[in-house]
């Protein structure tokens, strides 16, 4: 362990003298409380180093010692259902030691390493063991299966010398025993910063579920896809990761609160373990990791929890898992890189964010995507970041450079939050270049939905083109068959789009119950636009029961009741028919 000594202080921004043996970005323990920190420049034996942790009182002349080793997460049974800080620390743990403050200084492990976990072997004595080996499993949770790989830093060529019977092991305790006689435990270490490898990188070819209507047919993503959710303060943001956390069909979740407000976390650290997986019926904190980096936190921290939280995706996704990240939100860590560069006396670029601002955000999206992992199976990090920009403005720098390394943008609208319209995302300013990918499992689902997606969206992209039309000179001077696109529309916005996350039934919609209401309103459209060349007008129209039962369909029919879409489908048809023959005449 390299010892230097403290020589300047500018808030969690150090220089330190003595540490020229070091290596850039080698974690260090500085002062008398043995703060973590981290080296981001190396100027002969001067390192400048920003600290992770509170540094209140520190003084120049302290000692400042360094592990010798890049900044890491601890991998192993026993991430599932944990919350960690951006550092890896697990919050539960400090508290149960400390209180409900965390101390400076404070070490905990970021696992237990007294839990005894129950291993099966999956491989023998005299097997290869390349990087990616399924070594054995480990039952973490209820909901997911832990697969214990050789770590990717193993030679090719390795071989199994032994490896531990059926039984029960701590994370410490060696599993294998290679040929080289490098010893394998449950645990192992990864460097934040460093993509972990894998085979190769695939196609996106199947969508991420969400069970929210807005996302899954107008603005889909794709397993080991990328998106970005902006908005001014208060529009929405974070309800929706939370609707998307709760309910996509992603193996793991994680979550980053990343310099959000600490009672947004609480409702999270409140809601999660409570909500019940639909896929299981178990909680689905039993696969979801928590980061906590509130904005009260230390800002250096906040600048290194997105690296931690996709490290760990990385790490479930390497055994074979689909992963979902959710980074909330980006515009906070962005914030963390401006004033850590501003401290650094780095030369501001854009609105005073440092010039690499657009690589960093480009080194973490690039970080998710489908891939064939070292143990051949496919994987996925699907990753959707919150961008918070300041008065909703989206042509910012963060809300821009994050155009330009996502393919999927849902804008949140701030007069459909007011307007109580939620989710809020704008389907004028929103778009996704996922949809042709995903059109191929909807099809082999049987699931007839790029036609009827696109039907709606050109029914209320007609809608607003109209609306500038009635600004002016009001609904009524326009012609039936305008005014019914008009009354569709807002059937597709109150009867499809809206969606009420305290309904049991609304709360979450399958992709079958989605198609088949929205195919509903558009078939109300084909058949009211007839009625209406045949002279029917728009107040006889209004007046079927079958126009405000397909608004009430959404929260009125359950998941697993088809039939009675069918039914009122039926009864659609029927009324406009009964309008036919009365106008034929």
């Amino acid at each position: 362990m390299i010892e230097g000594r403290i020589t300047r202080i500018n808030g969690p921004i150090l220089e330190a003298e003595g540490l020229g043996g070091c290596g850039l970005y080698d974690v260090v323990e500085a002062g008398e409380k043995g703060l973590v920190g981290e080296i981001i420049r190396m100027k002969g034996e001067i390192a400048t180093v920003q600290i992770y942790e509170d540094n209140t009182g520190m003084r120049v002349g302290e000692a400042i010692k360094s592990r010798e080793r890049p900044l890491s997460v601890y991998l192993g049974p026993g991430l599932i259902g944990q919350i960690y800080d951006g550092i890896q620390r697990p919050l539960r743990g400090i508290f149960d030691a400390s209180g409900a403050y965390v101390p400076a200084g404070v070490k905990i492990p970021p696992l237990d390493t007294g839990k005894r976990w129950h291993f099966v072997p999956s491989a023998k004595a005299g097997d290869p063991c390349a990087p990616g080996t399924l070594l054995g499993t480990v039952q973490e949770t209820d909901s997911i299966v832990h697969r214990l790989i050789a770590p990717p830093t193993l030679p090719a060529d390795a071989m199994i010398e032994s490896i531990a019977e059926e039984g029960d092991y701590t994370i410490e305790q060696t599993i294998a025993t290679t040929s080289n006689g490098t010893e394998v435990p449950a645990g192992q270490y990864w460097p934040v910063r460093s993509p972990r490898p894998y085979r190769s990188k695939l196609a996106v070819s199947e969508p991420l579920i969400t069970g929210q209507r807005v996302i899954d047919i107008l603005f889909p993503i794709s397993k080991g896809g990328t998106a970005a959710i902006p908005g001014g303060f208060g529009t929405g943001k974070t309800m929706t990761q939370h609707a998307v956390a709760k309910w996509c069909d992603a193996d793991v979740i994680v979550y980053i609160g990343c310099g959000e407000r600490g009672n947004e976390m609480t409702d999270v650290l409140r809601e999660f373990p409570e909500i019940v997986d639909p896929r299981t019926g178990r909680s689905l904190m039993e696969r979801t990791i928590l980061i906590a980096n509130t904005s009260n936190m230390p800002v250096a921290a906040r600048e290194v929890s997105i690296y931690t939280g996709v490290t760990l995706a990385e790490y479930y996704r390497d055994m074979g898992y689909h992963v979902a990240i959710m980074a909330d939100s980006t515009s906070r860590w962005a914030e963390a890189l401006r004033e850590l560069s501003g401290r650094l006396e780095e030369m501001p670029a854009e609105e005073g964010f440092p010039a690499y601002l657009p690589t960093r955000l480009a080194e973490f999206y690039e970080r998710g995507g489908r891939v064939r992992t070292q143990m051949g199976e496919l994987g996925s990090i699907t990753i959707i970041g919150a961008v918070s920009p300041p008065g909703g403005d989206f042509s910012e720098p963060v809300t821009q450079h994050t155009k330009r390394f996502i393919r999927c943008f849902w804008a949140l609208d701030r007069d459909l939050a007011n307007a109580r319209h939620y989710p809020a995302i704008s389907w004028l300013e929103s778009y996704s270049e996922y949809a042709e990918e995903v059109k191929d499992w909807w099809e082999q689902h049987e699931i007839t939905w790029m036609s009827i997606r696109q039907e709606a969206i050109e029914i209320l992209q007609k809608e607003d083109r109209l609306q500038q039309i009635v600004k002016l000179i009001g609904p009524d001077a326009l012609p039936d068959n305008q005014r019914i696109i008009l009354q569709v529309a807002d059937m597709i916005k109150n009867g499809f789009l809206q969606q009420n996350a305290f309904d049991d039934i609304d709360m979450y919609s399958v992709p079958a119950k989605q198609v088949e209401i929205l195919r509903l309103i558009v078939d109300y459209y084909h058949r009211a636009a007839k009625a209406i060349e045949l002279g029917a007008t728009i107040p006889t129209i209004r007046e079927l029961s079958s126009t405000s039962a397909l608004v009430r369909l959404k929260s009125s029919v359950p998941n697993d009741d088809l039939a009675a879409i069918k039914e009122a489908g039926q009864t659609m048809n029927q009324e406009f028919a009964d309008i036919e023959r009365r106008y034929a005449r």
